[in-house]
């Protein structure tokens, strides 16, 4: 491999990559608990909608359309994402889970992976409303028949940990990759899917924006030696001669 490839290889996989290999190597499958809970989930769910018994109870707990009422949407949501797509191969959801969820769990933590997970997914929840509202007129509206389709799996939330982790562990230029591919997804067909799939994205870069913005604003204060405000465990009354 030519060296400028490797120095690439290095400088945008290199963190990320010694970080997850070292918490398999010293902990093997103990890393990703969640993860394997969240795979073994997604297994049940798959089994248990494709029974003739099974098929409309997984509908009533994890089945998401827009139609449906905004806080039934709400309740169902945070399991929507472990219920596989019907029309899709179930092997590639659990792929997802496996590789984006158990990298997330192992650099991120357990209830940070769950909480940008589930802000992805709803982002995409609700912006299916929206679209729909918006109509299909719009640029970012969806045509009123979508408010029928079945909005479940992990996806939003796989795209959302990707773009995610990228930045937190500086592969810019994969964390790019990610939004490009997404946006050529809704070029190539634009359907409810892809554009679930920005408005995940979407979340996540807000969530980045302002994780960003808090750390330039305290960098700032600490170069400028700025005082504890009044009320902060820091702060000290003045002593008085």
């Amino acid at each position: 491999m030519p060296a400028p490839v490797r120095a690439f290889a290095r400088r945008e996989w290199g963190p990320l990559f010694g970080t997850v290999r070292t918490a398999l190597v010293t902990r093997k499958w103990r890393a990703i608990p969640m993860t394997l809970a969240a795979v073994c989930l997604t297994s049940v769910f798959q089994i248990v909608q494709n029974q003739d018994w099974g098929y409309q109870p997984v509908q009533d707990i994890g089945s998401v359309r827009a139609e449906d009422p905004l806080v039934l949407a709400l309740l169902r949501t945070p399991l929507s994402l472990f219920v596989p797509a019907l029309d899709l191969p179930v092997w590639g959801a659990l792929a997802q889970i496996l590789l984006v969820f158990g990298i997330a769990e192992i650099c991120l933590g357990k209830a940070r992976t769950l909480l940008l997970a589930y802000v992805a997914t709803l982002a995409g929840t609700l912006y299916a409303r929206v679209g729909i509202a918006l109509g299909p007129d719009s640029p970012l509206g969806l045509p009123a028949t979508d408010a029928q389709v079945v909005d479940t799996g992990p996806s939003a939330a796989v795209v959302g940990l990707a773009v995610y982790v990228c930045w937190r562990y500086g592969a810019r230029w994969t964390g790019t990759l990610v939004v490009v591919a997404m946006v050529v997804e809704v070029l190539i067909k634009n359907n409810l899917a892809g554009k679930e799939h920005l408005a995940a994205i979407a979340a996540v870069l807000l969530v980045i924006g302002v994780q960003e913005w808090r750390r330039k604003r305290r960098k700032r204060g600490q170069r400028e030696g700025v005082e504890p405000r009044p009320g902060t465990r820091s702060w000290k009354p003045p002593i008085r001669s």
